[in-house]
C-alpha cells in the first residue's frame, strides 16, 4: 500500500487500508450526512479532523486529487486534497481500489439534505444564490465542472446568507478560460442534474410539496445567467460619465467579485468598458489582509463593516493600525466571550457577524445603542444556546439548521 499526501497526518496509517472501505469497522467511523454518490463513502475521524474517504479506480483518483490541489492554490471554494491510497490489497493478495481522502469541510452540509426538509422561501433564495454564485465563480476561474448537482455541494452559513463549495471534482477540467460552449454544457447539465435529483426526492416523497422541481432548475439557471451578465457585460459610457465605471468597479466590489484591470476603447461619443473580474471574494481577501481572520465573504463584509466603523470612531486615520486595534480590543474580546461549551454551535467569524445583528436589533428596539456588552451577553443567553451543533461529528438534523 501506498499513500502519497499533501499533509502529513500519521495516523493515516493506521487505518485499515487491507480492507474494503464499505467493510470499514464503525469504531473508524464517524456519521454524517451526504449526498448520493456513485462510490463508497466513508468519515473517519483522526485527532478531531474529520476525512471523507471515498473509492474509485486510481487514475479518477490522481486527477481528482490533482485538480483539488489546483483549486486550492487559487483559493477556490472546494473540499481539501488531503491523500491518496494506492497499491491497496486484502491480506489474501485481492487488490483494492484507490482511496481519495479529503478533509470536511466543518460547520458544513450537502444542499441536498436542506431540499429533503421543510424549507421557507427566503432559505430557499439564499441557497439558490449561493449555488449560482458557486458556478459562476467557477466559470470565471476557467473551470468546467461536468457533474453540478446537489450532492456534489455543500453549504456554509455565512451572516444571513449561505455559502456553497465543491466537493466532488471527479468530471471537472481547469482552462485557461471556457468557451461559451463549455459553459453552455456545463449548465445544461446542471438543470438535468438537479431536476433529476428533485424528481428522485419527490418520489420518495421528502420534497416539500411547495418546491417545483421545474421552478427550482429554472430559477438558479436565470440567477445564474444574472450574475453572469452582471460581472461580464461589455457598458457603453459616454465621454460626460466617465464616473458609471469607477460606479460599476464599486458595485461588482459590493458582490464581491475583484476587478484585476479594465479593457476600454472608444466608440462614438463614448467609450466600450469591459472589466475582467478575476475571482469572487474581495472582502474576505481584504479582510485577511488587514487582520489575518480567514472569513466568508459576507462574513468578511459585515466585519469590515464593523472595522470600519471602529475605526471613524476612533479617529484612526491608518487603516492597518486600526485593524489590529479592532481585533485585538472588539472580535477577539468578543470570541472568548463565548463559552467553552457552546462553541460548536457556529464557527466565530459567524457567531460575531449574528452578534452584530443581534446589537442592532436590541438597539433599535431600546431606541438607543445597546453597547457590545450587554449585546453578547443576551446573543449567548438567549440565541446561541439554542441553536443546534454544527460542528458536531455525530451526524445533525438538517432542519434544525434552517434559519
Amino acid at each position: 500500500m501506498r499513500i502519497t499526501s499533501a499533509l502529513i497526518d500519521p495516523a493515516l496509517l493506521d487505518l485499515p487500508w487491507h480492507v474494503p472501505l464499505e467493510e470499514w469497522p464503525a469504531d473508524h467511523l464517524v456519521a454524517l450526512p451526504q449526498g448520493i454518490s456513485r462510490h463508497v463513502v466513508r468519515f473517519v475521524k483522526l485527532n478531531d479532523v474529520v476525512y471523507a474517504m471515498k473509492e474509485t479506480r486510481e487514475r479518477i483518483a490522481e486527477k481528482e486529487y490533482d485538480l483539488l490541489r489546483a483549486l486550492e492554490r487559487i483559493d477556490f471554494p472546494a473540499v481539501q486534497a488531503v491523500a491518496i491510497a494506492t497499491d491497496r490489497e486484502t491480506p489474501d493478495g485481492e487488490p483494492l481500489e484507490t482511496v481519495l481522502v479529503t478533509r470536511h469541510l466543518q460547520f458544513s452540509l450537502p444542499y441536498r439534505a436542506l431540499f429533503s426538509r421543510v424549507l421557507r422561501p427566503d432559505t430557499m433564495n439564499r441557497l439558490l444564490d449561493a449555488l449560482a454564485a458557486l458556478i459562476v465563480r467557477m466559470h470565471l476561474t476557467g473551470f468546467s465542472w461536468g457533474d453540478c448537482s446537489l450532492s456534489n455541494t455543500l453549504f456554509r452559513r455565512d451572516a444571513g446568507a449561505f455559502a456553497a463549495y465543491l466537493v466532488d471534482a471527479e468530471t471537472g477540467n481547469l482552462y485557461p478560460k471556457l468557451s461559451e460552449g463549455q459553459r453552455s454544457e456545463d449548465i445544461e447539465i446542471l438543470r438535468l442534474n438537479i431536476f433529476g435529483e428533485c424528481l428522485d426526492l419527490q418520489a420518495a416523497e421528502l420534497l416539500h410539496e411547495s418546491i417545483d422541481p421545474e421552478s427550482v432548475v429554472d430559477d438558479i439557471v436565470a440567477r445564474y445567467e444574472r450574475l453572469w451578465h452582471e460581472v461580464t457585460y461589455e457598458q457603453e459610457v459616454s465621454k460626460d460619465a466617465r464616473h458609471h465605471i469607477e460606479r460599476r468597479m464599486r458595485r461588482l466590489n459590493e458582490m464581491g467579485f475583484d476587478v484585476a484591470e479594465v479593457s476600454m476603447s472608444t466608440v462614438d461619443g463614448g467609450y466600450r468598458v469591459r472589466p475582467k473580474v478575476v475571482d469572487a471574494g474581495y472582502h474576505t481577501r481584504r479582510l485577511m489582509r488587514l487582520t489575518g481572520l480567514d472569513a466568508e465573504e459576507n462574513q468578511a463584509r459585515q466585519l469590515l463593516n464593523d472595522l470600519d466603523a471602529y475605526r471613524a470612531e476612533s479617529a484612526l486615520i491608518e487603516e492597518q493600525q486600526a485593524a489590529h486595534r479592532w481585533l485585538t480590543e472588539v472580535f477577539e474580546p468578543v470570541v472568548r466571550a463565548v463559552p467553552v461549551n457552546l462553541r460548536r454551535k457556529l464557527e466565530p467569524q459567524e457567531i460575531f457577524s449574528q452578534i452584530i445583528q443581534h446589537k442592532w436589533l436590541l438597539s433599535e428596539k431600546a431606541g438607543r445603542d445597546v453597547g457590545m456588552g450587554p449585546a453578547v451577553q443576551s446573543y449567548l443567553t438567549e440565541v446561541l444556546v439554542n441553536k443546534p451543533d454544527e460542528q458536531a461529528v455525530l451526524g445533525v438534523d438538517a432542519e434544525e439548521l434552517v434559519p
